[in-house]
């Protein structure tokens, strides 16, 4: 084995300067770290770091403010977006994000999420979706798919029974209040670099005052699935990509 020492320009990776020295809490092959990782380089892109203020949720990123070096607010369940809302119109030069898992955003908070869209709140939702509960024991959530099983349907989805998956993000791009709608996820380097530019963009037209901005990111959760990392993502993109399909919904922004 080398002792070389491998100086900081040649690291492949390194570490962004706002992440915390901090062990995270989620369960190996998770989509969480590598969607804070992105948001971490995108506020530091931005120069916002003194500027940006995140809004916590109840689920399996309820300890993100662990993880990122900005200001945060802890939301009751479903709450985030009125939190964001308020905190925005407090402080306007903010840029300010809410972070929340499809349990809390498309179930308990569907209300304050479709309002503060409406209301064209300039404030950007990151939308984690891995359509299960993941925290509480992997319950059957708004977002899981047909025929997918979970602790509450274990026999899988049946629509006559459970209703049918909750497209959260075609919802948001049909109200007047949203400038920018999209759909990514994390599982591949380009999808990883893809991402990153919707949060960008998200975080800009917030910023700039053009209205209310929801990136979705597809994920997995493979505790949950029960399944491997890598057995996750290919469910990931043979399951979840069809019914959730990748891409911009809306684009009102005029931003590249």
């Amino acid at each position: 084995m080398s002792n070389e020492i491998i100086s900081p320009e040649n690291l492949v990776y390194t570490k962004p300067k706002l992440m915390n020295d901090t062990v995270m809490h989620y369960c190996p092959g998770c989509s969480h770290g590598v969607v804070h990782k992105l948001v971490a380089e995108v506020i530091a892109d931005m120069q916002m770091e003194e500027k940006t203020i995140g809004v916590s949720p109840v689920g399996c990123a309820v300890f993100a403010y662990r993880y990122l070096d900005i200001d945060w607010q802890e939301a009751a369940h479903g709450r985030a977006p009125a939190v964001a809302t308020a905190i925005k119109r407090l402080w306007p030069d903010r840029l300010v994000f809410t972070y929340q898992g499809d349990g809390d955003l498309a179930c308990i908070g569907t209300a304050e999420t479709i309002h503060a869209l409406n209301r064209g709140e300039n404030i950007t939702i990151v939308f984690i979706n891995n359509a299960i509960y993941g925290m509480t024991g992997g319950q059957m959530a708004p977002t899981t798919l047909i025929g997918q099983k979970t602790s509450t349907c274990p026999y899988g989805r049946d629509p006559e029974i459970h209703g049918y998956p909750l497209n959260i993000t075609e919802l948001a791009s049909n109200l007047q209040g949203t400038c920018y709608v999209t759909r990514q996820s994390v599982e591949t380097a380009p999808a990883i670099r893809q991402a990153k530019k919707a949060i960008r963009k998200a975080f800009t037209a917030s910023m700039e005052g053009k209205g209310s901005s929801l990136v979705e990111i597809v994920s997995t959760c493979n505790s949950g699935w029960k399944v491997s990392p890598v057995e996750a993502n290919k469910w990931m993109e043979e399951n979840m990509f069809t019914v959730y399909p990748k891409g911009d919904l809306k684009d009102t922004t005029g931003i590249k």
